[in-house]
């Protein structure tokens, strides 16, 4: 129970910590702190503001997962025994990415949110094999698919802004293919994960949803480039695409392992 209830804690701390990184409890807004370089219009790579939205989801699901560890179902789950330290970690991390950005300390912002994604990709590695209960799955995937499919974009808009605070690609030639090339790359990993789970979507919806918004930052905003939308708008499309693909082919395949089970 005391391994349960810490993650719960911890999973409230992180949501303390996104109020105060929201302003709401006296903290500087995310968009605005460290020189507003995380802003919507900081970098080519920056969603746009709208794009921040899915927070909410994302802490509303994090905090039903909180709720439902107190359970004896989850109690009882061999799989959540393993995933629940990971998920406590994920939350105290995120509550420092917030922390450091509220200092103003963008290298350091760098480095705590790539350990972020570290953790939350092996927490989706630990979900592939599979929940042991219909609710542990739903509870699971949506509270840390999107999660890794958001924090995904977010490194890469947040080294965009770190490299953009050093004044490195300012004015080059060179600095709009690269945005549109990792763009594409962004996709391709979103891809990658449907794959890599068999067939499951959360992640790669929340990565899709955080491209289309870097298009909506590139074309309605005060750093527009159409090469950079347009890329970002067919990338979050395709990804969209073969996400949904993939999930009808998952679920056939069930159907049919279903029907040839004795």
């Amino acid at each position: 129970m005391t391994a349960r209830m810490v993650c719960a804690a911890a999973v409230l701390l992180a949501t303390l910590a996104a109020f105060y990184g929201s302003g709401v409890l006296g903290g500087t807004p995310i968009a605005d702190a460290a020189g507003g370089r995380l802003g919507a219009d900081s970098t080519l790579l920056a969603p746009g503001t709208g794009a921040f939205s899915i927070w909410s989801f994302i802490y509303t699901a994090l905090l039903v997962y909180a709720g439902w560890q107190l359970t004896a179902t989850a109690g009882q789950s061999q799989s959540q025994q393993k995933i629940r330290p990971w998920a406590a970690a994920s939350a105290v991390i995120n509550a420092l990415w917030i922390g450091v950005v509220q200092l103003g300390l963008l290298g350091l912002s760098v480095l705590v949110i790539l350990i972020l994604l570290v953790v939350l990709i092996k927490i989706f590695l630990l979900m592939i094999p599979g929940a042991e209960s219909a609710p542990e799955r739903w509870i699971t995937s949506l509270a840390f698919g999107p999660y890794l499919g958001w924090v995904s974009v977010a490194a890469v808009a947040n080294i965009a802004a770190w490299l953009s605070s050093l004044g490195v690609g300012e004015g080059a030639a060179w600095a709009t293919p690269l945005a549109a090339v990792l763009v594409v790359v962004a996709a391709l990993i979103a891809a990658g994960t449907v794959h890599s789970s068999g067939g499951r979507i959360a992640a790669a919806v929340a990565m899709a949803w955080g491209i289309a918004w870097i298009g909506v930052g590139r074309s309605d905003g005060g750093l527009e480039s159409a090469p950079v939308a347009i890329t970002a708008f067919c990338a979050a499309a395709l990804v969209i695409l073969y996400a949904l693909v993939a999930a009808a082919t998952r679920r056939k395949k069930f159907n049919r392992t279903s029907e040839q089970a004795p």
